[in-house]
């Protein structure tokens, strides 16, 4: 496809959702590209190597680097799609911290949970175990099934049709399935709201909100992805395989994983004002 026929931004863009639907693409995924080569589109018009390389300039200047980068990957993503020979966009380079922030302490988890418990909450119970217990990120766990939770693992499929297998531990597994059996749900989505509809990500982020206020907890450490830093923190400080995080954790690269070898900067300044003396 030649880049002097491209006139029609809908028809593109219907293509490209086409191609990604195909791949298995998540909706989430889907969408941000979307949106990423709308925006390219309305820009410039025209798509080729120095429109492209403007857009990324444009990008650098206006976003953190992790929204420059998945916007990159949205636009090389389309260029595949279209069958451009145009060549792809570099990433830029993400300076990654030596440190973990924001992320939920042991203490203040094991309090979070007491209090769920000892105000009959079991839906946000099970909601922050199972992140906390299995490195489930928000998207995946609204899809959990009733199922899934009495096969012991649950299957996710990514974009190139590969399979991640989340595990729920045993103790959580026996658990969780009493709960369910305790409120006859016997099937389908685990986590459902009072209309029996499926709780979303941005019902459950809201919900967290709430519990900084009514708990008197730190807002800042207590939101979705933060229960999947403390997952990996726990799992490495115990069994010490970076690689085999990496894998549960659905990484594409096993430097990502590796800021979790590091401490969080609230370790880091306790150890430092316990040790320097000097």
């Amino acid at each position: 496809m030649k880049t002097e026929n491209i006139s029609s931004m809908e028809a593109i863009l219907q293509d490209f959702q086409t191609s990604m639907e195909h791949r298995n693409m998540s909706e989430n995924t889907i969408h941000a590209y979307l949106y990423a080569a709308e925006q390219f589109l309305t820009m410039y018009g025209t798509i080729n190597h120095d429109n492209l390389m403007l857009y990324k300039c444009y990008l650098v200047e206006h976003y953190k680097p992790q929204t420059v980068n998945q916007r990159i990957r949205a636009l090389n993503c389309l260029l595949e799609a279209l069958h451009l020979s145009t060549p792809k966009i570099l990433m830029v380079r993400i300076q990654q911290k030596p440190f973990l922030e924001n992320v939920i302490s042991q203490a203040d988890y094991e309090y979070l949970k007491k209090c769920l418990i000892r105000d009959g909450n079991l839906l946000y119970y099970f909601v922050i175990r199972i992140m906390s217990t299995t490195g489930m990120r928000i998207s995946e766990l609204v899809q959990l099934q009733v199922e899934d939770v009495k096969r012991g693992h649950m299957d996710i499929y990514s974009k190139d049709n590969k399979i991640r297998r989340i595990y729920i531990p045993k103790r959580v597994r026996k658990d969780c399935l009493n709960w369910l059996n305790n409120i006859s749900r016997l099937s389908g989505y685990v986590f459902l709201n009072h209309y029996g509809d499926r709780l979303t990500p941005a019902g459950i982020r809201g919900q967290l909100k709430k519990f900084t206020v009514l708990y008197s907890l730190d807002p800042s450490v207590v939101y979705p992805h933060s229960f999947r830093h403390l997952f990996a923190k726990n799992f490495l400080s115990v069994h010490g395989d970076i690689s085999m995080l990496s894998d549960i954790l659905g990484h594409e690269s096993i430097e990502t994983t590796r800021i979790y070898l590091h401490r969080s900067s609230a370790e880091q300044r306790k150890i430092v004002n316990q040790v320097v003396d000097w």
